[in-house]
C-alpha cells in the first residue's frame, strides 16, 4: 500500500495543471488508500498507549475517518446525495461485499468456520435497527413535507440524535461483556504499541490534512467525472467512494479471516457498517447545518430496499455461528446484483 503513496503528488500536480478530470480522480483515490491505512495504523498505536478501553473507543470512533472526511467536503460541495449514496454503499460495502469474501476465503482455506453467536448476533441486530431508523425519515417524508419541510429536517436530527446514543450504549455493553464473550472487541482493542505516543499523533495529523487535502480534489473531480465517463454521481457514490474510504479496514477483515480469527473479521465488518450506520451517517446530519446544506437522512426506495435486504442477510449470517464459502458467494453474488441494478439507474 504504500507504493501508492506516489498518486498523492500526482493528484495535487494533476489539480494544479488542470489534467484531466479522471486522472484527477483516479490519482486522487489511489493516493486516500496509503493514508487511511496511516491513520488507522497511528489509531491503533495510540490506542496501545492509552488501554483497551479509551483503545477500544478510539478504534469506534475513528475507524472510518478517512469516509467521514471525504463526505464533509462532499457536504461542502453540496452534493447531498453522493454522500447518501456512499452512506448506502459503505453499509452494503460492509454487510455483502467484505463479509462475503472473508466467509468465501476463509471457507475455502478453513472449512467450516466458526464464530461466537451472541457477539455476531448483537451487531447484527443493531444493525438492523439501524436500517429501521434511517427508513423512518424516507417512508414518513414525503406526507411529512406536504405539510412543512423543516418538519422533515427535524425528523432527521431526531432519528440522528437517538441512533447515536444507541451506537453509545452499543459500546458501553460491548465494554461490560464478559471475557469469554468479548474476545473480538479485547482483541481488536488490545496491541502492543511500536510506535511512541508523539509519532503516532504526528502520523494522524499528518495523515488527516492529507486526506482532507485529497477529498477536495476528488470531490472537485466528481461532477466532471461524472459527465466524462457517462455514469450516475449515485454509482459514483454508492460504489466507488466507499471502497476507496474502506479498503484498508476491508483488507483487514479478509486477512483475519484467512487466519481462521471470524470473530475478529465479524467484527470489523458487521462493526465497521453498524458505525457508518449509527455514527457516521447521524454525525454528518448535525455537521451539514453547520456548513449550510442540511442532510436529511431520506434515501430514495432503490438505496431503502438494498439496506433493508443487506440487513436481513448480516442477521441471517449471523445467527448460527457458523459460516462457509459458499455463504460468502452467495452474499457476492447478491452485492454484484445490487450494483449491476445501481449502474443501469437514471440519473
Amino acid at each position: 500500500l504504500n507504493l501508492l503513496l506516489a498518486f498523492v503528488p500526482v493528484a495535487v500536480l494533476a489539480d494544479l495543471l488542470g489534467w484531466d478530470p479522471v486522472l484527477v480522480f483516479a490519482a486522487a483515490a489511489l493516493g486516500v488508500v496509503p493514508l487511511a491505512s496511516f491513520m488507522g495504523q497511528a489509531t491503533e498505536e495510540l490506542a496501545g498507549h492509552s488501554g483497551p478501553r479509551v483503545g477500544g473507543l478510539l478504534n469506534a470512533t475513528l475507524g472510518n475517518a478517512a469516509e467521514l472526511i471525504i463526505a464533509i467536503f462532499a457536504i461542502r460541495q453540496g452534493l447531498l446525495e453522493l454522500v447518501k449514496a456512499s452512506i448506502t454503499g459503505s453499509i452494503l460495502g460492509n454487510l455483502l461485499f467484505i463479509l462475503g469474501l472473508s466467509f468465501l476465503l476463509g471457507g475455502r482455506r478453513h472449512g467450516q468456520q466458526r464464530f461466537h453467536r451472541g457477539q455476531a448476533g448483537v451487531n447484527a441486530i443493531s444493525l438492523m435497527l439501524a436500517v429501521i431508523a434511517l427508513g423512518i425519515p424516507s417512508l414518513f417524508s414525503h406526507t411529512i413535507e406536504a405539510k412543512s419541510h423543516d418538519a422533515v429536517e427535524y425528523l432527521s436530527l431526531g432519528v440522528a440524535a437517538v441512533m447515536m446514543l444507541i451506537y453509545a450504549l452499543s459500546i458501553a455493553f460491548l465494554f461490560r461483556l464478559p471475557a469469554q464473550a468479548d474476545a473480538a472487541h479485547r482483541e481488536a482493542a488490545h496491541h502492543t504499541p511500536r510506535w511512541s505516543l508523539r509519532r503516532a499523533l504526528v502520523v494522524l495529523s499528518l495523515a488527516t490534512a492529507l486526506i482532507a487535502w485529497l477529498s477536495e480534489i476528488l470531490v472537485g473531480a466528481v461532477e466532471p467525472v461524472v459527465v466524462s465517463l457517462g455514469i450516475t454521481e449515485f454509482f459514483l457514490g454508492i460504489i466507488i467512494i466507499p471502497l476507496v474510504g474502506n479498503v484498508v479496514e476491508h483488507l483487514v477483515a479478509v486477512q483475519t479471516a484467512l487466519k481462521n480469527q471470524m470473530d475478529l473479521s465479524l467484527a470489523i465488518s458487521l462493526g465497521s457498517g453498524l458505525q457508518i450506520a449509527l455514527f457516521v451517517a447521524p454525525l454528518l446530519a448535525f455537521l451539514s447545518l453547520l456548513m449550510g446544506h442540511p442532510l436529511t437522512l431520506v434515501f430514495n426506495e432503490f438505496e431503502l430496499i438494498a439496506l433493508v435486504a443487506s440487513a436481513l442477510i448480516a442477521v441471517l449470517a449471523a445467527q448460527d455461528g457458523e459460516s462457509n464459502w459458499l455463504e460468502g458467494a452467495q452474499l457476492l453474488a447478491v452485492y454484484f446484483i445490487v450494483g449491476l441494478a445501481f449502474f443501469f439507474l437514471p440519473a
